[in-house]
Parts: C-alpha cells; structure tokens; sequence
C-alpha cells in the first residue's frame, strides 16, 4: 500500500466527518470546543483536539457524538 492509497483514504474519512457533522451544532459551542471539533473534522486527530478543548478524550468524543462526527478511521 502505498502513500497515495493512504492519502485517498485519509480524505475519504474527512469527507465523511464533514457531511455527517452537524454544523449547527458545531457553531453554537464555546469558541474553544467549536475550534477543537472543527480540528476533529479535518484531522480525526481526536487525542490532539481533546486537548485543544481542554477536556478528556472520553469526554471529547461524547462532545463530538454529540455533533455526530462519526468516528472514522
């Protein structure tokens, strides 16, 4: 498998966390979660955007659950 492959696939996940999110859900939160749910959509680097919300990863993902970014990839 090689870098093309996995870049394909990368964007294949990011594009189903992009439809699948709900925005308007997403825009109501405090700047700091909207930022790190926003960073969640385009990377799915959910450890690093707990982080930047400045929550636990549990916690985190139950934020993103609840703006139904799926858990992809």
């Amino acid at each position: 498998m090689d870098r093309e492959f996995w870049m394909e696939l990368l964007e294949e996940a990011r594009e189903i966390r992009r439809r699948e999110a709900d925005w308007a859900y997403i825009d109501m939160q405090p700047p700091r979660l909207r930022a790190a749910l926003r960073y969640y959509v385009e990377t799915g680097d959910f450890r690093t955007a707990a982080r930047l919300a400045g929550l636990g990863v549990e916690e985190f993902l139950e934020r993103a659950r609840e703006a139904k970014i799926p858990l992809v990839l």
